[in-house]
């Protein structure tokens, strides 16, 4: 049958989102890696999926646009509330994910913040291969390692202009080191409250941004100490807004912004 979808971005970080509430789930592993064909498909970084849910206003399912599963994407969580507060004229909601409760609120200024919970910086939440400290890890350069409900590798650089994201990126990716494999986010302090961020993306490659990347990078870097509990975060599409005292949830802000909706083909949806 016909499947409608929304295609949205967070500062470029695309993704799209399909509404199955009131239905079942329409998407399987093939289905989202054929939408995620920017050639043959919708293209996106990510796909979320709303369904029904009996302890919040819904629930969301991601996927990367391998076919992939995750637990949690930052801007495409960011994008379903948008729609769905547009849609009640809400200034709140919460959706349940394998990542736990995330609660949403649009701002004054219209972006949207979310509380992305805790971070997780034991070596076997991450997870990492073996029992370590994960603050800096023993690879070339020192990373710093954490997980958001995906699991991120933070390095600090003096110069990103420098860095090959596209050949180091990789490498790290599918180092043994990371079980699940990694994103992985190359940093330069602009000062303590201002960072420059470039992501390998799990599965993905270079994105123009990462909801959750932004968060994982910000997180390794209050704990390296050399960060303050309010950051903003410049990727390469844009900027967003990362907050952790040190101890509880994470929040992360910023805009999304709908760029098209649609319908595949029944003949399309139902290869």
């Amino acid at each position: 049958m016909p499947l409608r979808f929304h295609k949205m971005h967070a500062n470029g970080d695309d993704f799209v989102v399909v509404d199955s509430r009131n239905s079942v789930n329409p998407v399987t592993g093939s289905m989202a890696r054929r939408m995620g064909d920017r050639n043959r498909g919708v293209g996106f970084n990510q796909l979320a999926v709303v369904l029904d849910c009996d302890d919040a206003d819904a629930r969301l399912m991601f996927w990367n646009a391998d076919g992939s599963t995750l637990d949690v994407c930052g801007s495409a969580t960011r994008g379903a509330a948008d729609m769905l507060m547009r849609e009640s004229n809400a200034m709140s909601i919460a959706f349940r994910t394998n990542r736990g409760l995330l609660t949403c609120e649009r701002t004054s200024t219209g972006a949207i913040s979310v509380d992305m919970g805790k971070p997780f910086v034991g070596w076997s939440d991450v997870p990492l291969a073996q029992e370590m400290d994960t603050a800096e890890l023993p690879l070339d350069g020192g990373p710093t390692a954490c997980s958001m409900g995906n699991p991120h590798c933070t390095y600090f650089v003096d110069d990103l202009a420098a860095i090959d994201i596209a050949t180091i990126g990789p490498a790290i990716e599918t180092n043994p080191l990371f079980p699940l494999r990694t994103n992985v986010h190359f940093v330069q302090i602009i000062d303590r409250k201002h960072i420059r961020l470039r992501i390998w993306e799990r599965c993905g490659g270079i994105p123009l941004g990462s909801g959750s990347c932004s968060c994982g990078a910000v997180v390794n870097g209050i704990r390296r100490g050399l960060l303050d509990d309010s950051v903003e975060v410049e990727c390469d599409g844009g900027t967003v807004t990362v907050q952790w005292d040190g101890v509880g949830s994470v929040f992360l802000s910023g805009p999304v912004e709908t760029t098209f909706s649609g319908t595949l083909a029944g003949s399309w949806s139902n290869r």
